[in-house]
C-alpha cells in the first residue's frame, strides 16, 4: 500500500514537473528573442559556451568526483563529431533561426524534428515507414508549407529564411540523436552531454568572438541577464536534467506526446508578451504540422505482417 502510494505521488509529481518544464521551454523562445535583440545571436552564444562548461564540469564531479571516465581515441572523435553536429551546427543554427522568426514559428519548426529522425532511420536501413507513418510525415510537410505560405508569398524574407534554418537545424539534431544513441547505451547520458558540451564550447567561443567583441556588455540591463541565465541554466541545461527523470519515472511514451503542448504554450507566450499575431492560415498550417508529426511518431505499426510475405 505504502509503495503504491509513493509510486503514484512520484508520477504526480512528474508530471507536474513536466507540464512546468513544457510551460518553461515555451517561454523561452521568448526569453531568447529578447536576449537576442540585446547582445546578438553570436554575443549570446560566445556568453552561453563561457557558462555551459561550467554547468557540464559541476554535472561530471557530481557524479564522478574528479575521477572522470576515461575514454578511447576513437571514442574521443566520436564525442568530437557529436559535439560539432549537435553543438557547434545545431545550436548555433537554432540560435540564429530563433533571431531571424518569430517564437512560435520556432517551436512549430523544432517539433518536426521527430519526422526528420524516422526519415534518417529509414534512409539509414534501421527502420521501416509504415502507411500511416508515411501519411503523418506528409501531412507535417504539407502543414509546414502551409505555415511559412504567408511569409513566402508576402516576401517576409527575413522570417522565412529563419524558418528555413530552423528546418536545417531540427533535422541536424535528429541526426545527432540518430548518431549519439550507441555513445549513450555505452557511456551514459552525463559523460555524453558533459563531454560534447566541454568539446564544442571552444569552437563557439571562438567562432562567437567577434560579434561578443561589438557588445555594449557594461549597458546590458539585470532583466537579459536574467533571461541569459534562465535560457541557459533553467530551460537548457536544468530542463534537460529535469526531463530525463521525468522520463524515467512516466515513461518515453507517456512523456513524449507533452512536446506538443510546447508551440501552443510558446504561441500564447508570444501573443501575451509581445504581440505576436497570428492568420487562419498560419493556425491552419500549425494545426496541420503537429498532427502530422504526432501520426508519424506515434503510428502502430500496422503493416508488420506484411514485412515477412514473401
Amino acid at each position: 500500500m505504502v509503495a503504491a502510494a509513493n509510486g503514484e505521488a512520484r508520477q504526480r509529481a512528474a508530471l507536474a514537473l513536466a507540464l512546468a518544464l513544457i510551460l518553461a521551454w515555451g517561454a523561452n523562445f521568448s526569453v531568447q528573442k529578447a536576449v537576442f535583440d540585446a547582445l546578438t545571436p553570436g554575443g549570446f552564444l560566445f556568453v552561453r559556451y563561457l557558462m555551459m562548461p561550467l554547468a557540464a564540469v559541476a554535472l561530471l564531479w557530481q557524479r564522478y568526483r574528479w575521477r572522470w571516465p576515461r575514454l578511447t581515441r576513437g571514442q574521443w572523435w566520436t564525442m568530437a563529431r557529436l559535439a560539432l553536429l549537435g553543438h557547434v551546427l545545431h545550436v548555433g543554427l537554432v540560435t540564429y533561426g530563433i533571431h531571424w522568426s518569430t517564437a512560435f514559428s520556432s517551436s512549430l519548426i523544432l517539433a518536426c524534428g521527430p519526422v526528420f529522425t524516422l526519415l534518417l532511420l529509414r534512409l539509414s536501413g534501421a527502420e521501416r515507414l509504415t502507411r500511416a507513418q508515411i501519411a503523418g510525415v506528409a501531412v507535417a510537410c504539407l502543414g509546414v508549407l502551409v505555415f511559412l505560405s504567408d511569409k513566402l508569398l508576402g516576401a517576409q524574407w527575413r522570417a522565412g529564411i529563419g524558418d528555413l534554418v530552423l528546418l536545417v537545424a531540427a533535422a541536424l539534431f535528429s541526426a545527432y540523436t540518430v548518431a549519439a544513441k550507441p555513445a549513450f547505451e555505452r557511456h551514459g547520458g552525463v559523460v555524453v552531454v558533459a563531454y560534447t558540451t566541454l568539446i564544442g564550447a571552444g569552437p563557439l567561443v571562438l567562432l562567437n568572438a567577434p560579434a561578443a567583441l561589438t557588445v555594449n556588455w557594461s549597458a546590458v540591463s539585470p532583466a537579459i541577464w536574467a533571461g541569459v541565465f534562465y535560457a541557459v541554466f533553467v530551460a537548457a541545461f536544468g530542463g534537460w536534467i529535469v526531463w530525463g527523470w521525468v522520463n524515467g519515472v512516466r515513461g518515453v511514451a507517456r512523456t513524449a506526446p507533452l512536446m506538443y503542448l510546447m508551440p501552443p504554450v510558446a504561441g500564447l507566450i508570444a501573443w501575451l508578451t509581445t504581440g505576436e499575431s497570428y492568420t487562419a492560415t498560419k493556425l491552419l498550417g500549425a494545426a496541420a504540422t503537429l498532427a502530422g508529426v504526432a501520426l508519424a511518431q506515434f503510428a502502430a505499426d500496422t503493416l508488420a505482417p506484411a514485412r515477412h510475405r514473401g
